[in-house]
């Protein structure tokens, strides 16, 4: 990809976006793993309330109508997507400006949600479900 553009990347359980953040008019693309590329609230039509949550890191700096977003994402549910997203967005930020790191932590959007699916076990129906 060109310079002008600041990548970052995010997960969440198996969701994994790549994002791509460049000065622009506060357009967002998405483009899923069939190679297809949908508007960001037409991604998450069922919900529109995810699109808010993915803005949120650049609402806080009033930014929100200053770079597009071009997104790759791909795996696990749209929440998930939603929130691999937003990291993504965060850490995009970061490569601009270093200056944006204890106002994102404050509202911990920094940290990366560790949790993941445990494994089933040998004799068992589900993780933990006896038989």
């Amino acid at each position: 990809m060109n310079n002008n553009y600041y990548i970052g990347v995010g997960r969440r359980k198996e969701a994994t976006a790549r994002v791509y953040l460049k000065e622009g008019k506060g357009q967002a693309q998405v483009r899923t793993n069939d190679g297809k590329e949908k508007n960001l609230k037409d991604y998450f039509y069922m919900e529109p309330s995810l699109c808010e949550d993915i803005y949120h890191p650049l609402k806080l700096f009033n930014k929100e109508n200053e770079y597009d977003l071009l997104v790759r994402v791909k795996g696990s549910g749209f929440h998930s997507q939603a929130e691999a997203i937003r990291l993504g967005v965060t850490r995009a930020l970061l490569k601009i400006s270093p200056e944006y790191k204890t106002t994102l932590k404050s509202f911990s959007l920094l940290t990366r949600d560790a949790r993941k699916v445990e494994r089933k076990k040998i004799g068992f129906k589900k993780a933990r479900k006896k038989t």
